[in-house]
């Protein structure tokens, strides 16, 4: 007699929900090369260091801005409104279902601004229409992120928490965490986030980083499973 095998989990089919978040990293560094870079020193992925700028900007300090900063802030906000209301629909199901749901999102709003910035003139209005349309993308995804919960990735767009608990846990601290790779990756995703989209930025503009960003959130949404 022979056993049948039983089906597999679809859940366990395709890329770990870490290295997904981990590549999401990477696309965080280069929506904030983009933005900080080119669209007048304002973040929209990084709202810690986009609320000290909009205190900078009301301090009257020159170079930065309290109209792009305040876009910035409102258009997350919305996002991680409505990454709310899609985790609420979807977070009690599939988690391969809505990751995938999530990042299709995500990479839809990213191509639109990939678009905008390539037709754009540089004109106030491409500006501030890029800025939202990042910042909101980025909200959605922060919201769905930190309701997966996976341990030093609940956001993919900052790196406090998850830099102070990979020194401090660190064997040149107090040596408890066995998650000293994965916090480390995610400060390396970050910084070659970053650097390539500064080198996009400088050698090509903003309409092409944007689209490496989408053309990742895209191929995210097409591999990734429901599991750690």
């Amino acid at each position: 007699m022979t056993t049948a095998t039983p089906p597999r989990d679809p859940e366990t089919r395709g890329v770990r929900l870490v290295a997904v978040l981990l590549a999401l990293m990477l696309v965080s560094g280069l929506i904030d090369a983009v933005s900080y870079l080119g669209l007048g020193h304002v973040f929209t992925a990084n709202m810690t260091g986009n609320v000290v700028i909009l205190g900078f900007a009301a301090a009257g300090t020159p170079g930065f801005s309290v109209p792009r900063s305040a876009t910035s802030l409102a258009a997350f906000a919305l996002g991680a409104a409505l990454g709310g209301r899609v985790a609420a629909r979807f977070g009690t199901g599939s988690r391969r279902r809505w990751t995938r749901v999530t990042l299709s999102v995500e990479a839809a709003l990213l191509a639109g601004s990939a678009v905008v910035a390539s037709a754009g003139s540089g004109a106030a209005v491409t500006r501030y229409a890029l800025i939202a349309l990042t910042a909101f993308a980025m909200g959605l995804r922060n919201a769905n992120t930190r309701k997966l919960g996976v341990p030093d990735l609940t956001a993919t767009t900052v790196l406090t928490t998850t830099l102070t608990g990979l020194v401090s846990e660190s064997r040149l601290g107090d040596g408890s965490s066995d998650r000293t790779p994965r916090r480390a990756a995610a400060v390396a995703a970050l910084f070659a986030g970053a650097v390539l989209g500064a080198w996009l930025i400088l050698h090509r503009g903003p309409g092409v980083p944007l689209a490496v960003a989408a053309a990742v959130s895209a191929v995210l949404a097409l591999v990734a499973s429901g599991r750690e």
